[in-house]
């Protein structure tokens, strides 16, 4: 019988091979099998690659461990539900440039590990409200170089984890309000490269963790202040290569976060000294390549340490001395160059003194006189042309920029409102004319109209129909003129108009029949005229109203009712009036006031419940300057979790309860206010130890304690009633407690 040959010895290498590959089974078989044919697979690191072969859909034989798929380059035009339903592991997806023109509803379904989503240089003009759905850990989006029109609410909802959203170079010309709900984590926004014109008040909303936002390259030719405030974590803000001609502190800009803001290569012609209030930390403001001959020193922005100014036809005469005084006071680096007079043409601005910059009779050189005439804008001599030589409309006494689509005729001494603009001009300025009155139909062929700056015209009147055929219309611009009245027939034909302003005028009465002809004016701008007071049909036309600002008036009443027909109030500015007490009955019926500001009346005091009404939706609550001497233990009654932010500074305030309701503050400013720290003020001193925040109170009297913080001042409060028993029962607590051993501690927990 032979014996059966002795098997061979397995060797070492082969035996450790085989322990490492028998374990995976079946998986193993599958992902060194499958790969489709026109793609090149990585398995090892979970790579695999299709590019350019003109597939016309998503290969069905990719391995499902595979983690970054690229597509780019191919002909897929649509993307269908659930097309990478089995690729659960999948953390990168690149689709560029592949002719895309759809995605339906579901497409990324199942992709829960995707990170990063490419899908820029296609052809999408939409999302639909479900396209992203799936995408909860996404934190990249690429859809730059697309053709999408509009953004609808909701397309993004679903992208919770997201960081980085690129909107740049599509079509977009309109954000609507709250477009961007649910990206709660995104940082960086990207929207250059767009024909956006107008910002809805809201369209930032729901982004509390934005950072950086860029505008650049659109078709903006008014800050959009009220939109971009709602970003107000931002820090860095790119709104350069826009048609801006003007920014002041009307614009409301509000972001104490930022610190470099960029507004170069546009039109703008001149800045508001307050321009930036509101922007504390600025620290960069880039206004290269605009139209400025000078500016003012800048009031707000303390820390600024640089000014961009290069390419600015700066004007070196005695009307720059403020600025370059500044410059040097403020210690701000500025780039500018004087581009006249001719003999300091070129010189940069922050080496000269104040004692070069002068003017007519001040010592100036024969001709600089007229060199100055001549350097000021002129009227072109003859019909304008564009880039190709061909003509296009524009009235003599005018500059009309076919590019920007912006016509100027700013400081002409017009007697009359020009006629023949080109019909596509979005903005149109026509500040410090002198027009008496605007005349029926005095915009002809203007229906693309968007904004309309008629500031110190010396308006007296507009008449009916004078803004006839302003279908477009959104920002009318009527500050510092002779209105005292407006009626419905005046406003009639400008249905989308949105912001009205109307400060410094003669106002004694909030016209408020006159506003049903604005059914979507969003912002009333009534501040420093003569209102005296506000009473129920005041405001009967503008129901559709956010924003209400009536600061700087003679309001010493505002009666029940008043404000009943602007049921969406958000925001109420009241300050520097009359007001002797807070209107609290008329408060009634506002459910969403946020913010609301008393600041600079003579209130005196502040009785229990005045905020009441509007306890569930105030959270900005302005009452410093406000003569106030008594505030009642109830006076913030009904202020809940909802207000952040309470100014109670300069005012005449001795003693005051402690806030205790008021547990959510984020911001609360107590300085300025002659406390008196004895046992009276204890409760305040003892709220304010147990509150994380800087309040700034400090004790005026008695002298012992003069200049400490209330916060701080313990010694001023050690003869107080109970305050020994309560000290003593701190410290003992506090031995007890490091006395505990770990151990005995947690048992006790589990007793």
């Amino acid at each position: 019988m032979q014996r059966a040959p002795f098997p061979r010895p397995v060797s070492p290498t082969i035996s450790v091979l085989l322990f490492l590959l028998l374990p995976l089974g079946p998986a193993w078989r599958v992902v060194t099998q499958r790969c489709p044919q026109a793609c090149l697979c990585d398995n090892s690191r979970g790579r695999v690659a299709c590019q350019h072969h003109n597939l016309t859909e998503v290969p069905d034989a990719i391995p499902e461990l595979t983690q970054r798929l690229d597509l780019q380059g191919n002909m897929l035009k649509a993307i269908p539900p659930a097309a990478f339903q089995d690729l659960p592991h999948l953390t990168h997806l690149d689709l560029r440039h592949c002719g895309l023109e759809l995605v339906a509803e579901g497409a990324f379904r199942g992709l829960g590990r995707l990170l990063l989503l490419n899908l820029a240089s296609n052809r999408l003009r939409a999302l639909p409200q479900e396209a992203l759905g799936g995408l909860g850990s996404l934190r990249r989006l690429e859809l730059e170089g697309n053709l999408l029109e509009e953004l609808r609410p909701g397309a993004f909802e679903a992208l919770g984890a997201l960081v980085t959203l690129n909107l740049a170079h599509n079509a977009l010309v309109y954000l609507p309000a709250m477009v961007f709900q649910g990206l709660v984590r995104t940082r960086w926004l990207q929207l250059s490269h767009n024909a956006l014109s107008v910002l809805a008040p809201e369209a930032l909303a729901g982004l509390p963790a934005l950072r950086r936002l860029s505008l650049h390259h659109n078709e903006l030719q008014a800050l959009p202040g009220a939109a971009l405030s709602q970003a107000r974590g931002l820090a860095r803000l790119e709104l350069g290569h826009n048609p801006l001609t003007y920014v002041g502190e009307e614009d409301e800009l509000v972001l104490p976060t930022l610190r470099e803001l960029r507004l170069d290569h546009g039109a703008l012609q001149a800045l508001g000294p307050r321009a930036f209030a509101h922007c504390p930390r600025l620290h960069t403001l880039d206004l290269r390549a605009n139209q400025l001959d000078t500016l003012p020193p800048l009031q707000g922005p303390g820390r600024l340490g640089s000014l961009r100014l290069q390419g600015n036809p700066l004007w070196c005469g005695c009307q720059a001395r403020p600025l370059l005084q500044w410059l040097v006071r403020a210690r701000v680096r500025s780039d500018g160059t004087c581009q006249g007079p001719r003999r300091l043409r070129g010189e940069a601005l922050d080496t000269l003194r104040p004692s070069d910059l002068r003017c007519p009779g001040d010592g100036v050189e024969e001709g600089e006189e007229e060199e100055l005439a001549a350097a000021r804008p002129r009227a072109p001599p003859s019909t304008p042309q564009d880039e190709e030589g061909a003509a296009w409309p524009c009235p003599r006494a005018c500059l009309c920029a076919a590019a920007t689509r912006h016509s100027s005729c700013e400081r002409r001494g017009l007697q009359a409102v020009p006629r023949g603009f080109p019909n596509d001009t979005q903005l149109l300025d026509l500040r410090q004319n002198h027009f008496a009155s605007l005349p029926p139909a005095a915009f002809p062929g203007l229906g693309r109209l968007v904004s309309l700056h008629l500031q110190h015209c010396s308006i007296r009147e507009l008449e009916a129909g004078a803004l006839a055929g302003l279908g477009s219309l959104i920002y009318l611009y009527l500050s510092d003129n002779q209105l005292s009245s407006l009626s419905t027939a005046a406003l009639e034909g400008a249905p989308r108009l949105g912001y009205l302003y109307l400060e410094r005028n003669l106002f004694a009465r909030v016209p408020g029949a006159a506003l049903h002809a604005l059914p979507s004016l969003f912002s009333l701008h009534l501040q420093d005229n003569s209102v005296g007071r506000l009473a129920p049909g005041d405001l009967a036309g503008g129901r559709a109203l956010r924003w209400l600002y009536l600061s700087g008036n003679r309001i010493v009443h505002v009666s029940p009712g008043a404000l009943d027909p602007v049921l969406e109030l958000e925001k109420l500015h009241l300050d520097r009036n009359q007001l002797r007490e807070v209107p609290t009955r008329a408060l009634e019926g506002l459910p969403a006031l946020s913010e609301l500001r008393l600041a600079g009346n003579p209130l005196k005091a502040l009785r229990d419940g005045a905020f009441r009404p509007v306890g569930h939706s105030l959270q900005q609550l302005f009452l410093n300057s406000s003569d106030l001497e008594q505030i009642s233990a109830g006076a913030f009654s009904g202020l809940g979790p909802r207000l952040h932010s309470l100014h109670l500074q300069r005012n005449q305030l001795k003693t005051l309860p402690a806030l205790s309701g008021l547990g959510q503050l984020q911001l609360i400013d107590l300085g300025g206010n002659p406390f008196r720290c004895d046992c009276q003020l204890l409760p305040l001193h003892r709220w304010l130890t147990g509150l994380n925040l800087e309040a700034g109170a400090t004790c005026a009297t008695p002298p012992s304690a003069r200049g400490q913080k209330v916060k701080a001042a313990a010694a001023a409060f050690g003869a107080c009633p109970g305050w020994a028993t309560r000290k003593a029962k701190r410290t003992l607590a506090h031995r007890w407690d490091a006395r505990i051993p770990v151990k005995v501690g947690k048992e006790r927990g589990r007793l």
